[in-house]
């Protein structure tokens, strides 16, 4: 454990962002999956919405550096591919 002040702090913050980020990233799975069934069930109007939810939360998943920016990019792209090819 941390002895100095200044490092039972940054343990302290570190630990709040881990759970902050943990829950950011376990949102963005849960919508992706919604995605995926949607997709899957062949549903082109439910799928289409579900991914307009899904673009937005990874993209700000991303803008938090919660995941780096170029693979939210690619999950988004080929989200939007499987969409599409309904």
């Amino acid at each position: 454990m941390a002895n100095h002040k200044s490092a039972i702090k940054r343990a302290r913050q570190s630990e709040e962002q881990r759970v902050r980020n943990r829950s950011r990233k376990t949102r963005m799975k849960n919508v992706i999956r919604d995605l995926e069934e949607a997709i899957a069930g062949k549903s082109p109007e439910k799928a289409a919405e579900q991914l307009k939810k899904a673009a937005s939360v990874i993209a700000k998943t991303a803008s938090k550096g919660v995941v780096h920016r170029n693979t939210a990019s690619r999950r988004i792209s080929r989200l939007t591919r499987g969409v599409n090819a309904l």
